[in-house]
């Protein structure tokens, strides 16, 4: 494994799992990078209470033909906590720009599982250059879809960090008897602190109060791949059926799979995410027999 300088990325050459700190001006933001640097983006964004290592299995068969980026967002995982303590969705898509602006990695296909979906349409809002399109995995549509109650819905107190038992009551016993996404993602939010992970969920709960996510893709015109678990223990499943109204756009769900698909079923997502890049939205060039607009 290679380590660039933390305040030098590199700017050349094959990329073989490099790792970087980026300063921003909020904080130094950590970064994963993998695959040929020459290649068509991916950008990775975890969801709340997660960090970069959520897509570690997917990594390998996406970063055979793309360049890989995946951040740990401020507040999460190996990054510093936010230092003006904005948690908000568009302040964490400002800061992702930011990264795909100094790793030259820009248009790049964004995506997101869980409310890191959130942070990519915002990205994709306010510097739509930077976007070429867009994955959403997991990401519920609307605030009154929501299933499960969590620390960051009810605002209180928990063992912290919480055991695998409390996750999979946050959850709403989405998860698959026997997976290990329970302890991954236990071990995941060691790594934060209670306040960041209670002031991240609420600021995901905000973007959804504005506007549900269907009518902000509408807006967009962007290409948009919705992948979800029909198994999901945090969102109504049936409610992923909101985005079929967004012109264009391929909906993929993942039978007898929770909300984390991402941790239990990571090749087929990663197949996914390579059908849809591969049909002309990884590279910006347009191919035929292309997905099927809100297929299942």
């Amino acid at each position: 494994m290679t380590t660039p300088d933390a305040h030098s990325p590199r700017t050349d050459g094959p990329v073989t799992a490099g790792m970087s700190l980026l300063p921003l001006d909020g904080g130094d933001i950590h970064v994963c990078q993998d695959g040929p640097r020459d290649a068509p983006a991916l950008l990775l964004i975890h969801g709340s209470g997660a960090s970069s290592l959520s897509w570690q299995a997917m990594v390998p068969p996406l970063a055979a033909a793309h360049r890989v980026v995946r951040i740990d967002l401020l507040g999460h995982g190996r990054s510093a906590q936010p230092a003006d303590g904005a948690y908000g969705i568009p302040e964490q898509a400002e800061r992702a720009a930011r990264v795909l602006e100094l790793l030259d990695a820009a248009p790049a296909v964004v995506v997101g599982h869980s409310s890191g979906g959130y942070t990519a349409v915002a990205l994709a809002e306010r510097h739509p250059e930077l976007v070429r399109a867009l994955v959403l995995v997991n990401t519920g549509p609307r605030r009154d879809a929501l299933l499960a109650q969590d620390a960051g819905a009810a605002g209180a107190q928990v063992q912290w960090p919480p055991t695998d038992e409390q996750i999979r009551a946050f959850s709403g016993g989405g998860f698959p008897a026997g997976s290990d996404a329970p302890r991954i993602l236990a071990e995941e939010l060691r790594l934060m602190s209670f306040r960041s992970f209670l002031t991240t969920m609420r600021a995901s709960y905000a973007y959804l109060a504005e506007q549900p996510v269907p009518d902000r893709l509408a807006a967009l015109g962007a290409p948009v791949q919705v992948v979800y678990g029909e198994q999901d223990g945090r969102w109504v499943p049936e409610s992923y059926g909101d985005y079929r109204a967004v012109p264009g756009v391929r909906v993929d769900p993942l039978p007898g799979v929770g909300h984390t698909s991402i941790l239990e079923a990571p090749e087929r997502v990663a197949e996914l995410v390579l059908s849809f890049a591969g049909d002309g939205h990884g590279d910006g060039r347009a191919r035929p027999g292309g997905p099927t607009p809100a297929g299942g």
